[in-house]
């Protein structure tokens, strides 16, 4: 029996991880930490209210005892300033993680990070290089396992409003045209939601998933 914790949890495949993890049997304690009251009830939810993603001290009591972390914060590429996407993508994950960590010994850490992640840090691209740099500090923490999910275009599976036209193009042609021409280059937001806890889960071989990865497994 596993404790969970997740981040994102009202997103659109942070929704998604938590519903899978209240559903299984063999999970016995599910925490999740937001900003607003997500309206569930469940006798294996903890919902932890918390508004700065970067302190986390007055709320370190809920990061102990924590087996699996299921990590889904983050923002699109546009949808906010240059600064305000590294705040969220690299110093959140940061905070929260180093945290964690100090009050676990042993966790497995899945992080939802994106197709073209650079472990270099030198792309000219913000998202790849800010996801690289929110990749590095998770490795470099040496958590007990550490996972990283690279998917492309996530299909919502469940409708929601788009953040912009692009995405809402490419919501419509992707079933029926792009996942026939190019399949790999995305995934639906249920198997991604499926592969990060099976994995947290029951472990895997490697640490990078790339979208095809995820797709096949």
């Amino acid at each position: 029996m596993k404790n969970i914790i997740i981040t994102g949890s009202s997103g659109m495949v942070g929704s998604l991880v938590l519903e899978n993890c209240l559903k299984r049997s063999d999970v016995n304690r599910v925490t999740i930490i937001t900003r607003r009251k997500s309206g569930i009830k469940h006798p294996k939810l903890i919902e932890v209210i918390h508004n700065d993603f970067l302190d986390f001290t007055n709320i370190e009591k809920f990061l102990k005892d924590q087996d699996i972390c299921i990590y889904c914060v983050g923002v699109y590429t546009g949808q906010v300033p240059k600064e305000e996407f590294t705040k969220i993508t690299v110093d959140y994950t940061r905070s929260f993680a180093e945290v964690l960590k100090l009050n676990n010994e042993k966790t497995t850490f899945c992080f939802l990070s994106g197709q073209g992640s650079d472990l270099k840090e030198k792309s000219r691209m913000i998202f790849a290089r800010d996801k690289g740099k929110a990749e590095n500090i998770l490795l470099n923490l040496k958590f007990d396992k550490t996972y990283i999910f690279r998917p492309g275009y996530i299909y919502p599976t469940i409708p929601r409003k788009e953040p912009n036209f692009t995405y809402k193009l490419i919501r419509v042609i992707y079933k029926p045209i792009l996942s026939k021409i190019f399949p790999n280059a995305g995934v639906t937001s249920e198997t991604l939601a499926k592969v990060m806890v099976e994995v947290g889960m029951n472990n895997a071989n490697k640490v990078i998933f790339e979208n095809r990865d995820i797709r096949n497994s």
